[in-house]
């Protein structure tokens, strides 16, 4: 407990922006939350005011980290399972719990327990051997999908392999690489239900979205989802807050979707806030951000309406080079030509396709509103209008 504010500390793991957006929620809240940072230039680190230094697979470093705060919860799902356990073990509260946890640290694991709970997935198999993969593709068509059971994010850790791959699989498993195949799904698009739940078991939902991908990184996000049946979302909503439940998920829980001709499928969990949720921070009653933090501490949920017909979130990625117009001078222009879009700047340094921050756009008409926002985030990332506008000539 602070001493001076009379509230909860929570101690988030890891100081990139999802840590950073969720020093802002806490703000409002008037709550005191910590940060377990890499570096004291972590996104993170630079605007949070309680910052450790360490590492997150250091057992003393969490250890030390959690005896100072009320709950430990995280910013990514990196931190050893076997370390988290050590910690519920020594009596720390930690949300989600390391059984939850494992399911979005280990996409073997999750695979297994989904197909026990008839959640519909994608065909899968375990790679122990390059014939494990060759046998798979015979079975059920190429290309595969093999993924790293561990680590994977943002298109890393996954490869399209169009026919044996044998050279790739036996270089990964000589690595030492965990790794699973799955079939190719063939899906109209992406989606995503993202939803939180407490520790009492209330649950909430946001409105089902549309994610649009490009080399494996998500770039926009689509509130509510545009053109998808009324059953369908809610589907995707009770599918999302089944998974919470059954897994036993504190917190903020992202799935990610498959949305095929024939339903739904399971791609993804994530049990934190998620990318497919910033869109929440100016488009719903609550963000995901303040609803994480509430899940934790057990406080009731927040309302998930949105808060406008039409809400596009894009993300800014670090172009292939560096502009010459430096981040505030692109800002300058930014603001001067449009007026109603909200950024948010992780500090991060740019490097090429890596997420240096998102653009969010609220309206009534999703063409002109994507079409807002896809050109405020490429205008950041590359200093040049998709249309030819030039900043110092105009058109």
């Amino acid at each position: 407990m602070d001493p001076v504010t009379g509230f909860p500390v929570v101690g988030m793991v890891g100081g990139g922006q999802l840590s950073r957006m969720t020093q802002q929620a806490a703000i409002a809240l008037g709550q005191s939350l910590r940060v377990l940072a890499v570096s004291p230039t972590d996104s993170a680190a630079l605007v949070a005011p309680n910052v450790t230094i360490g590492h997150h697979t250091d057992l003393e470093a969490l250890r030390g980290f959690a005896s100072a705060v009320d709950v430990l919860t995280f910013d990514h799902e990196h931190v050893p399972t076997e370390h988290l356990r050590t910690l519920v073990a020594e009596g720390f509260a930690v949300h989600p719990g390391p059984e939850a946890l494992i399911h979005a640290q280990d996409k073997l694991v999750m695979r297994d327990r989904l197909a026990g709970m008839d959640v519909p997935i994608p065909a899968y198999a375990e790679v122990k051997t390059v014939s494990d993969v060759t046998q798979f593709g015979e079975r059920h068509g190429w290309p595969v999908v093999l993924k790293a059971a561990r680590g994977g994010y943002d298109g890393r850790g996954v490869w399209m392999v169009p026919s044996s791959g044998g050279e790739l699989v036996a270089e990964l498993l000589e690595a030492g690489t965990p790794l699973l195949v799955e079939e190719r799904v063939d899906m109209k698009r992406e989606l995503a239900a993202v939803v939180a739940r407490s520790p009492f078991g209330q649950g909430a939902a946001w409105p089902t979205v549309q994610t649009v991908q490009s080399n494996g990184i998500c770039v926009e996000v689509l509130a509510p989802a545009p053109d998808l049946p009324e059953e369908r979302a809610d589907e995707a909503q009770e599918l999302a807050l089944r998974i919470a439940s059954t897994l036993g998920v504190v917190g903020v829980l992202a799935v990610e979707l498959f949305e095929t001709a024939s339903g739904l499928v399971v791609n993804e969990l994530a049990m934190r806030p998620h990318n497919s949720g910033h869109w929440t921070i100016e488009g719903a009653a609550t963000s995901q951000f303040e609803q994480h933090l509430r899940a934790v501490l057990d406080y009731p949920l927040g309302s998930t309406d949105p808060v406008a017909p039409v809400i596009v979130m894009a993300n800014v990625l670090g172009a292939r080079s560096t502009p010459d117009m430096g981040t505030d001078e692109r800002l300058h222009h930014l603001f001067a030509r449009y007026k109603d879009v909200h950024v948010h700047h992780y500090g991060k340094a740019e490097r090429p396709g890596r997420k240096i921050g998102h653009v969010t756009v609220l309206g009534t008409n999703l063409a002109e509103v994507r079409q807002r926002a896809r050109f405020a985030a490429d205008w950041l990332s590359t200093a040049t209008w998709p249309d030819g506008y030039d900043v110092h000539g105009g058109k």
